[in-house]
């Protein structure tokens, strides 16, 4: 029987560190390294990020946009990228913030979540502002799977405010719903849930809020979008060993040099080693 998801990220994260690479092949830094913006940059970009850092970081969170870019090739570039970096034993987070209603939801899970799937992965980015009942089909299948989800609660992109902070008849804002849904997903897990939350590492004192979801919170924004390691204690405290933290550019652009990559990916998890270890 396949372990959850939970216990798999656990585990990784324990024993590797809980640091999330993102694969990111941004036109400018395929640029940066040298490459050209086609299908055979992406190709060797990814191929190198996944040979610097598969057999040492916990989780890669390839963004399916950048490989959605180039059509059908690139998506066989994505399929390859997710099959390597597992083999060197990294769980794989796709961020395809996929979110639809009934079988249009269904069919998205499907693609991502469904263990004979070509692109299927430990865990898929969804958005849950259709109503966090449109993403019944991807938790259902998830569970099925051993697979997890990470659903958009407190993002760090200055725009998710307005739907996020928005406030319900009871008095709790949106996101707070969120994580309450997740809560109730994971009780009685253990030793992690499968249902996991995205907050933003930008966002400060988040101590209104319960993020004590039993689950796994990833959090973007360290490096290039202004927050470090040190910012994490100061905004989820005493669920700081339950946070992914995510760096992407703060590490890729220290390509296409293998050594320097991995240098950078463990200063990265060193410095939040030691935040973790101050909570």
């Amino acid at each position: 029987m396949t372990d959850s998801f939970g216990t798999r990220l656990r585990r990784a994260m324990d024993e590797r560190g809980p640091l999330c690479v993102g694969i990111d092949p941004h036109a400018s830094l395929l640029t940066e390294w040298g490459l050209n913006d086609d299908v055979a940059g992406l190709e060797r970009f990814s191929r190198t990020v996944v040979e610097a850092l598969a057999d040492r970081v916990a989780v890669f969170k390839p963004q399916a946009a950048f490989f959605e870019r180039f059509g059908s090739r690139g998506v066989a570039v994505l399929e390859k990228t997710v099959e390597e970096a597992r083999k060197g034993g990294a769980l794989i987070v796709m961020d395809a913030k996929r979110g639809d209603i009934g079988s249009t939801m269904a069919a998205y899970a499907e693609a991502f979540l469904r263990k004979d799937s070509p692109l299927f992965s430990d865990a898929l980015t969804v958005s849950p502002y259709l109503g966090y009942g449109s993403l019944s089909p991807a938790i259902a299948l998830a569970r099925e799977s051993g697979a997890g989800l990470f659903v958009l609660a407190l993002t760090s992109n200055p725009e998710g405010g307005e739907v996020q902070h928005a406030v319900r008849a009871d008095g709790r804002n949106v996101g707070a719903t969120m994580l309450a849904h997740l809560a109730a997903e994971n009780e009685g897990e253990e030793p992690l849930g499968s249902f996991g939350a995205v907050v933003g590492a930008t966002l400060g004192d988040l101590s209104s809020y319960d993020l004590d979801i039993n689950g796994p919170l990833l959090a973007p924004g360290i490096g290039a979008q202004g927050a470090t390691p040190a910012d994490l204690p100061a905004v989820f405290g005493g669920v700081l060993r339950n946070v992914l933290p995510n760096v992407s550019r703060g590490v890729l652009r220290h390509g296409p040099d293998v050594g320097a990559l991995r240098e950078s990916a463990e200063r990265f998890a060193e410095e939040i080693k030691a935040a973790v270890a101050l909570v």
